[in-house]
């Protein structure tokens, strides 16, 4: 289990509309780990290159020009693991606190069940992290319950499942689209995949 909390209120990056990404657990740089994430016309919109290792403790998150959004930290000094994003505005960190932070507890699920990961953001909002068996696969709801996000495996048309790096990541309308990737990243982190 993990918790985000809001250390700073930054204007929101709101989805007007639901939004279909896919998200490929690969970077486009050759021998660099990250994800590459595509819109729903097959353009880059973000990506992550960890030109370090996998779960490296500095991950930046961009844009498709490679204008950082998003920095990600991971804390040492924690038994479980914590995690703090900070938001970029020109180029530079918005605010020196942390826009939120992610710790990872110490309780296990177990094998063919889903966990749980309690998200605090953004104004004050509260948001759940359900997480499957399969550790890449999980939806994001609000406070209320409804699905604001999920991420799955991607499948054709015909409904063949594609392999286990390519995901969809549905979005649902009024949602700060910037906290979500942030969340998707982190969860990449914690899962060893990035």
């Amino acid at each position: 289990m993990a918790k985000i909390h809001p250390l700073s209120s930054s204007p929101m990056s709101v989805v007007a509309r639901r939004e279909i990404y896919t998200v490929w657990m690969k970077s486009l740089v050759f021998n660099s780990n990250g994800c590459t994430i595509y819109d729903s016309d097959g353009r880059i919109a973000y990506r992550v290159d960890n030109y370090d290792c996998k779960c490296s403790d500095e991950v930046y998150f961009m844009d498709h020009s490679g204008k950082t959004l998003l920095k990600v930290l991971r804390k040492k000094f924690r038994l479980f693991g914590r995690w703090e994003g900070f938001r970029y505005n020109s180029a530079k960190i918005e605010e020196e606190k942390p826009w939120f932070r992610v710790e990872k507890s110490c309780r296990i699920p177990r094998t063919g069940h889903s966990s749980e990961i309690t998200v605090e953001a953004g104004c004050g909002k509260c948001y759940k992290i359900v997480r499957w068996a399969n550790k890449l696969e999980y939806r994001i709801e609000d406070e209320d319950g409804r699905i604001v996000a999920e991420i799955k495996r991607k499948q054709t048309a015909s409904g063949i499942a594609l392999g286990e790096d390519v995901l969809t990541l549905v979005l649902e309308p009024d949602v700060d689209h910037l906290l979500i990737m942030g969340l998707v990243v982190v969860c990449g982190l914690i899962n060893h995949i990035m």
